[in-house]
């Protein structure tokens, strides 16, 4: 019997543009980014920027450091923020019809520019809080854990107190679902450009 909902960020609730994100950081100077980044895992240092092992300033200078020349925290901001192309509001609005009925978590490889970012100018730029969507939120910044690591399910699941059986996991990558599965956790693959609510019909 499920009673918990756990949704991957990037893929699959908010609309990803790998491709942008390159672009704007190859304006900028920073020729090899596209080695560094990915839909799914990231290097270098924007995987310890996403897994919390350094701090915002110190990967601005450590861009800086990879360019080879001057650039502003701003501009760094906007080229990494150019991976996030936006949330659907039928998304948003599937949310609000699952809350009642479920408890909803957020489970995400992110960091400290993104998900503010997302938070304040995606989620919440009807008025709405992270609060009105999911009862919490579990960012790898934030527990220096990432997918697909499975002690960041383990971590979750913990502290939830939940059996994994009581879980489904909603996730676009491949080796994340394969990491839930092997806990007991259920799991659905989301495929890109899915219709989440066609995907949840049976839970609204």
């Amino acid at each position: 019997m499920v009673s918990t909902l756990i949704f991957d960020f990037g893929g699959v609730l908010i609309d990803l543009d790998r491709q942008r994100c390159i672009d704007a950081f190859r304006r900028l100077g920073l020729r090899d980014i596209d080695t560094m980044i990915d839909n799914y895992v990231q290097s270098g240092i924007f995987r310890q920027l996403e897994n919390g092992d350094i701090s915002v300033a110190q990967f601005h200078d450590g861009v800086r450091r990879l360019i080879g020349r001057p650039v502003s925290d701003g501009d760094i901001d906007r080229a990494l923020n150019a991976f996030l192309v936006g949330i659907p509001p039928e998304r948003l609005q599937l949310l609000r019809l699952l809350r009642p009925r479920y408890r909803l978590l957020l489970l995400s490889n992110t960091n400290a520019i993104h998900f503010p970012h997302s938070a304040a100018s995606v989620i919440g730029g009807d008025g709405s809080r992270l609060s009105d969507f999911f009862d919490r939120c579990y960012l790898s910044y934030e527990v220096h854990l990432s997918k697909p690591d499975p002690d960041f399910f383990r971590y979750l699941l913990r502290n939830e107190r939940l059996a994994p059986e009581e879980c489904l996991f909603l996730d676009d990558g491949p080796k994340n679902i394969a990491a839930a599965k092997s806990l007991g956790i259920n799991t659905i693959l989301v495929p890109e450009h899915a219709d989440l609510h066609e995907i949840l019909k049976n839970y609204v």
